[in-house]
């Protein structure tokens, strides 16, 4: 199953953690990572994402550009785990974007690859899960 695993873009800082928006400039990381998985040789055909409305915004965004459907998934919220994202995956046929938070994404990836390729705001990477 190939997996597109993003951060979410660039948020404002403040209180409750659960409701800061994005930002101006996250706002644009969003448009620009939603434009890159739309032109992707695979796009996804799904987009998970985070309850957190900086994540929900940013997974807004790429499923707007994709196409893609769109579906909040509490597994993804902070804590992610390789296991999480395996299971919320699991009965999905087509590529899969998931939006979640730091430093779940690169424990993640490094989990499942044996690297983490940095994750700024708004920044992907494509990882191919197997049952």
């Amino acid at each position: 199953m190939r997996v597109y695993l993003c951060r979410h873009a660039k948020a404002a800082p403040g209180e409750p953690d659960e409701l800061r928006e994005l930002t101006g400039k996250g706002r644009r990381q969003a448009e620009e990572l939603a434009e890159r998985l739309a032109a992707a040789a695979e796009p996804p055909v799904l987009v998970l994402t985070s309850p957190l409305v900086r994540a929900r915004q940013t997974a807004e965004a790429i499923a707007d550009a994709t196409g893609a459907s769109l579906q909040v998934d509490r597994r993804l919220a902070p804590g992610a785990t390789l296991a999480g994202l395996r299971e919320a995956v699991a009965d999905e046929k087509g590529p899969v974007a998931t939006v979640g938070h730091q430093p779940d994404c690169s424990e993640i990836a490094l989990a499942a690859t044996g690297a983490d390729p940095g994750f700024s705001p708004g920044a992907m990477a494509e990882l191919e899960l197997h049952a």
